[in-house]
């Protein structure tokens, strides 16, 4: 079944894709949209339920991400990312959850995670500075998680690195506008932001080591399943799920336009087997492409549930078939975008956005194949992953 949170979504899909132009023409969501993912619940499904969320199976995230972005892939994309924040989040210092949610449960919370900042420890904390790009969702969000590098009182990186995710409330960094101008996924609003000299307390800072391994939750008492899955799993999930999301709105677009076109040689479409043959096809890799993310999590899932080991090779096997699964369903698209028509170019035929915006999601490191691939292969080996290659394992 559903989770009641897919079943809303459901309700508001045309709504979201009536937005879906305005979105991308603002570069960033509109204030109607996100009222619509509020009021699903879409962010807060891995929030935990004492700050109002639903602390639910990664894999009922996964299947919310997939339905908003079949509607629009920049709605879909955001909520994918910003998604995830609430997962992160409930397993640092209960105090950070008292200061994001406490007196408003649907305050959103933005990223990136890339280490762009030099964060200089002082007494109590750190004085953080640098800029990120690729900040999505940014405009509606009150915080940003953002990576940075232990300084070395110099303003330089220590040595050896150690890498931090910290958090910090708005008033402590600028949204600089004008930095997304972007081909697809335009809607998303993955703004720079900047931060000088900010003070970032203790509590809000974690070695980025401890959530990859997924330690960080019990070391604040935290022993839901749910907070124990490793980043490498977690945060590439919502982004993999936003591009199968936006593959299946295409997949959808592509089959209500062809059921009445005529091609140029005068034959009605629904008796070209060649386009027929794509349109199969292309269903069965995205459909394959759902089934195995989401049975990739859930393995995961169910293993630590049973309180069972989760080895480096479940991991890097997760890793490889959610790049293998983005790669899947993009490359379907593509046979599908191909024999749609002419008309498909034109900027009022969505096919056209839903086929931007997967090739910009399929831009995100996470789905880069070389490292994912060679780690699977040398853990299937039983050899030992270089430390560069076990970041986003």
């Amino acid at each position: 079944m559903a989770h009641e949170v897919v079943d809303r979504i459901e309700e508001i899909g045309p709504k979201l894709a009536a937005l879906a132009d305005e979105n991308e023409s603002l570069g960033k969501l509109s204030d109607e949209t996100v009222a619509l993912l509020r009021s699903a619940g879409v962010v807060r499904l891995l929030q935990p339920t004492k700050f109002g969320g639903h602390a639910a199976h990664p894999r009922d995230f996964a299947e919310a991400v997939m339905a908003v972005a079949r509607h629009d892939g920049a709605a879909g994309w955001v909520c994918g990312v910003v998604g995830v924040h609430p997962w992160e989040a409930a397993q640092l210092d209960p105090r950070i959850a008292q200061e994001v949610w406490g007196e408003n449960p649907d305050t959103w919370i933005a990223s990136p995670y890339m280490p762009n900042g030099i964060a200089e420890p002082v007494d109590g904390g750190y004085v953080l500075n640098g800029r990120w790009p690729f900040s999505s969702g940014a405009d509606h969000c009150e915080w940003d998680f953002l990576g940075a590098l232990v300084g070395d009182g110099k303003g330089k990186p220590a040595t050896p690195p150690a890498v931090l995710h910290v958090i910090l409330p708005r008033s402590d960094y600028e949204i600089i506008d004008g930095t997304w101008d972007v081909i697809g996924l335009s809607g998303t609003g993955s703004k720079d932001v900047v931060v000088k000299d900010a003070f970032v307390p203790e509590h809000r800072t974690i070695n980025q080591g401890d959530v990859q391994e997924g330690q960080a939750a019990a070391r604040h008492g935290v022993t839901d399943t749910l907070y124990k899955l490793p980043f490498a799993a977690m945060f590439p999930l919502g982004i993999t799920a936003a591009v199968i999301g936006i593959c299946e709105g295409a997949l959808a677009a592509h089959i209500g336009q062809q059921r009445d076109r005529v091609a140029v040689t005068g034959v009605q479409v629904r008796d070209d087997p060649y386009v027929l043959y794509a349109t199969g096809e292309a269903s069965a890799e995205i459909e394959a492409a759902r089934i195995q993310l989401i049975d990739g999590i859930s393995r995961l899932y169910d293993k630590l549930d049973a309180g069972q080991p989760v080895t480096i090779e479940d991991r890097s096997n997760v890793r490889r078939n959610q790049v293998r699964c983005a790669w899947r369903a993009v490359s379907a698209l593509d046979e599908i975008f191909a024999r749609s028509g002419g008309n498909v170019i034109r900027r009022n035929n969505p096919l056209q956005r839903y086929w931007r915006d997967a090739h910009v999601g399929l831009q995100h490191m996470i789905h880069v194949p070389g490292v994912a691939y060679h780690a699977n292969a040398l853990a299937q080996m039983g050899l030992e992953l270089p430390p560069q290659m076990r970041i986003l394992i």
